[in-house]
């Protein structure tokens, strides 16, 4: 937004004497009258895409200051959110000559009479950076240059965010960005996950580059010259005093002298960088133990032959009901559970414990608040430093954190959704996609926009803050790609036994570990974090250490007790020690001379190591590959539990110094090309190929995909904009009432419902159903729901119906366990996904299946993969009618503003808001809360009519 005259006079003189107020439009003077040279591109006008709030990451400390004095916002950070936002009303009047009014055009190169400005950092590059979006366009006349502009760009539109992802990889966010409760909490979680010293990190750059072929050492030549090309930003942005000003809040540079430093990026910081990546979208598997204890509870209650059928049913390792991306009758068996398990690794009751990380607290971070990651209400000690007057509107403004503290808190994580049709059902006959990553909400975005052209790269679309020396999701010259987050079993837990080097009894507190035959060491990997308040967040000084002991099978989680004996758990993935090496997959989906069709494509695929699904088009074809080092287990191992750590449980060829290992070969992978249609929103991939989570059955929210997408295939003559209408009317249903609410209508109405309230109430589900358990305004901007009380009373009524059918059935400790495996809900106003609370992605991990299953049982409808047991009313339909009921006048009778309890984006009882999507202000700029939808972050609209 432009600032008027007397608002500029004002703000001057407000920041007198601290930085310059604005950078420079080029980083090195040029004329914005040179066209960036376009590569040949094949898509025409018919390549979209869009990312909010915007391109522009960056801000100084005078646009900070602004935009909390003023509510201005620097050019090109929030012009997305607008378009975005408008597909909600749009979609309904969608045509492929609208689409442009909510996506921007993706085509390849900026027309003359579009170039905003031209960036040369040096002279064999040229970023050109377009005026309706700001989007860099780099072209680099040598690979080194191209490269080095793809790293001057990331420091102009991402520099702060970048060194703060770089210091959460490393588990050193406090020191960084200060100590409140929530960055205690992320960086608790999320080191654990990777913990890494300066040397594995080095071990993983020089192993690509000694195993990688050519590919691999060019693949470390780029990332070297993206990382000079962002040291080249940081260093000139620092002196020319238009660095963000987020490091002059956190005490990094002095707002007057410019004293301090933003400390210099290295390679290692790439695969720290990665681990964050990887470890939020692509890892899969994991919760062993958590199986194990829920196992346990049920074999309890049941008995062992029973409560395993009991387990197994809520387990859903391969439902018949479930949707599938390849639906085609393929089989691709993987993790699935074997006929007589060997190796499993069940604690005795009551004996796990977790893993102590943190010790010695001080100062703040003994404060309750600070132990429970800032989950508790309970506020940390605050020490504010003396603010000059002028920055006193900035003060406290990072008190909550810069990041939820519970992002790394879950391994359900798995988002992202795609939407493609081959051309023998499209109108044009040439497959449409519509497809991108749910990667959250944040400002600025965790991704950014980019054009790469230069020797061997030929690529438009998104990549990672940090490490976007390639484009991760995006098109190419003749063809485009995106993934969603596959999450299949990576992952094992292994119960070392625990030893005493000098032959003494050992307790569960031991740190040896027996390993083929010998009494050997854990290795103690420790981080000493301290931090001091700052401008931006008063939390009081303080500090901890943390501590991870690491085996040869990973990284110790928890410890118990098996037949009496000590033991450690240690959780081992298959990525670990391998953060970076999907690296050569991605140079080669950015290389035309690589990537040429299909078959080439899903052969770059096979190079990622990570849990993706990936999916294609071309002006010929549709396709898909899941990708991930999937291990090659032992036989008789149950993937699902924890195994004993013994040389004849071990994934096969198990090296652990580098930990590698044989992986399933790429045929065994899901995979297809040419199928009908394909939906993916981190539903099961195919036939045999077992979930790693529990609970994806009969209900999921790729059904909300899969049922208007084969709707539309069986029509015929699908174009962008219907396909686009689909993912957008999918993006506003509420799960629970367009799959599960039919049912629970049914038993209600198995009799007439004669009390006045519980009847209204009723009817009103009814209409909303009707209506297409839509969460939807009346119009576009009243924040009003065209049917609120129904939502209301789903919202309210779902958790308290589920405990109701199944809890008094499976007894409290059974249901508590199996609820730590799954949770019951994700409505959009709760508090999950990787941004918390307003995270616009939904109803991905819930109890729906298990619902809807045994409601169809109850009613003597057909059920494939019954649950073993009936719950609702032990299966009697009157007795579930009354459960229902009684459940349904809780929820009728609870307030909105117990529903909607409120929190610091909205008053409590405010349904829209409560779901609204808010980008999380991971920096100085924030933006206003959107209508929710449940849809991509990025997002691509193509279809290609011409081909090489």
């Amino acid at each position: 937004m432009r600032l008027r005259t007397p608002r500029v006079t004002a703000l001057l003189a407000l920041v007198a004497g601290l930085v310059a107020p604005l950078p420079p439009t080029t980083a090195t003077a040029a004329e914005p009258s040179s066209t960036s040279a376009a590569a040949t591109d094949y898509c025409g006008s018919q390549c979209a895409d869009i990312l909010p709030p915007g391109e522009n990451g960056n801000a100084t400390l005078v646009e900070i200051l602004a935009h909390r004095v003023f509510g201005t916002r620097p050019a090109h950070s929030s012009d997305q959110l607008g378009p975005y936002n408008a597909l909600v009303a749009g979609q309904d009047s969608l045509t492929d000559e609208k689409l442009t009014e909510f996506f921007n055009d993706a085509s390849f190169g900026v027309p003359q009479d579009q170039v905003a400005s031209v960036t040369k950092p040096r002279a064999d590059v040229t970023i050109t950076r377009d005026k309706k979006t700001g989007v860099p366009h780099i072209q680099g006349t040598t690979r080194e240059g191209t490269e080095f502009g793809a790293g001057y760009a990331a420091g102009q539109d991402r520099l702060w965010m970048i060194d703060l992802f770089r210091h959460i990889g490393r588990g050193q966010l406090t020191p960084f960005a200060g100590g409140a409760p929530a960055n205690q909490g992320l960086e608790q979680q999320f080191w654990p996950l990777a913990p890494y010293t300066e040397k594995d990190l080095q071990a993983q750059v020089d192993r690509i580059i000694a195993t990688g072929g050519e590919r691999g050492k060019q693949a470390m030549a780029d990332a070297q010259a993206y990382i000079d090309g962002l040291n080249a930003y940081r260093e000139k942005s620092k002196s020319g005093r238009y660095f963000p000003g987020e490091y002059v809040l956190t005490g990094h540079v002095d707002a007057i002298t410019n004293q301090g430093e933003i400390e210099p990026f290295k390679l290692t910081d790439l695969i720290s960088l990665a681990s964050v990546v990887g470890g939020l979208f692509g890892n899969g598997g994991g919760g062993e133990v958590e199986s194990a204890l829920s196992l346990l509870a049920a074999q309890q209650k049941y008995g062992f032959a029973e409560g395993t059928e009991v387990w197994e049913s809520f387990r859903m390792r391969n439902d018949p009901e479930a949707a599938l991306t390849v639906h085609d009758g393929q089989r691709f068996p993987y993790a699935g559970k074997p006929e007589t398990a060997r190796g499993t690794a069940m604690p005795d009751s009551g004996s796990v414990t977790r893993e102590q990380l943190v010790f010695d607290r001080t100062g703040a971070a003994t404060s309750s608040a600070a132990k429970s990651g800032g989950a508790k209400k309970a506020k940390a000690p605050k020490d504010p430093v003396k603010a000059p007057r002028k920055l006193q509107p900035l003060q406290g403004m990072f008190n909550d954190g810069v990041l939820p503290g519970d992002l790394f808190s879950s391994p359900r994580r798995g988002m992202s959704n795609a939407l493609l049709v081959s051309g023998k059902h499209t109108a044009s006959g040439n497959p449409v996609a519509v497809f991108g990553p749910q990667t959250g909400y944040f400002a600025p975005q965790l991704l950014m926009l980019q054009e790469l052209q230069g020797p061997g790269i030929s690529a438009r679309g998104a990549s990672f803050a940090g490490i976007g020396m390639y484009i991760q999701l995006g098109r190419g010259q003749d063809y485009a790609w995106s993934a969603t987050s596959a999450s299949q079993d990576m992952s094992d837990t292994y119960a070392v036994e625990l030893c005493e080097p000098d032959g003494s009894t050992p307790d569960k507190d031991s740190t040896h570990y027996r390993y083929r035959g010998a009494c050997k060491p854990m290795e103690k990997l420790e981080l000493r974090n301290a931090w001091k308040p700052s401008l931006a967040d008063s939390t009081a000084a303080g500090s901890y250490r943390m501590q991870v002991h690491r085996t040869e099978y990973g990284t110790v989680t928890h410890r118990a007790t098996i037949d009496g004996k000590p033991v450690a758990y240690s959780l081992l993935r298959s990525t670990y020690r391998h953060e970076a090496d999907s690296i050569i997959g991605f140079q080669m989906l950015n290389d035309p001379g690589y990537v040429k069709d299909a078959k080439s494509f899903q052969r770059a695929t096979e190079h990622v190591g990570y849990a993706f699904n990936w999916f294609y088009a071309d002006s010929r074809e549709a396709a898909y590959y899941n990708s991930g080092l999937n291990p090659v287990r032992a036989a008789g191992i149950d993937a699902s539990l924890p195994v004993r750590g013994e040389k004849d449980y071990e994934w096969r060829d198990f090296e652990p110094s580098v930990n590698t290992a044989a992986y399933t070969p790429p045929e065994q992978h899901p995979q297809s090309v040419g199928q009908d249609y394909y939906i993916s929103w981190n539903n099961k991939q195919a036939l045999d190929y077992s979930s790693a989570g529990f609970g994806n059955g009969s209900v999921h929210r790729g059904d909300l995909l899969d049922d208007r997408v084969g709707a539309l295939v069986q029509r015929g003559g699908v174009t962008r904009a219907s396909l686009t209408r689909a993912m957008a009317d999918a993006a506003l249903a509420d799960l629970r009432g367009e799959d599960v609410l039919p049912e629970l209508l049914k038993v209600l109405r198995s009799k007439p419902v004669t009390d006045p309230q519980l009847a209204d109430a009723v009817k009103k589900l009814e209409s909303w159903r009707d209506a297409g358990a839509e969460r939807r305004e009346t119009a576009a901007g009243s924040h009003a729901y065209t049917h609120p009380d129904a939502v209301r009373v789903m919202d309210a009524w779902w958790p308290l119906l589920v405990e109701a059918e199944f809890k008094p059935g499976l007894g409290a400790g059974l249901y508590d366990a199996l609820r730590a495996n799954l949770p019951v809900d994700e409505s959009p106003s709760a508090g999950h996904g990787p941004t918390g609370a307003h995270a616009g992605s939904s109803f991905q991990f819930g109890w729906w299946s298990y619902v809807d299953k045994d409601l169809r049982q109850v009613l003597g409808e057909p059920v494939k993969g019954r649950l073993t047991k009936t719950y609702c009313g032990n299966g009697d339909l009157s007795a579930c009618r009354d459960t229902l009921l009684s459940s349904l006048r809780q929820a009728v009778t609870t307030p909105a503003n117990e529903v909607y309890p409120g929190d610091a984006a909205c008053k409590a009882g405010d349904q829209w808001c409560a779901d609204s999507i808010v980008h999380r202000a991971v920096g100085g700029i924030a933006h206003d809360a959107i209508h929710w939808q449940n849809r991509p972050t990025f997002q691509q609209v193509v279809e290609f009519p011409k081909h090489r």
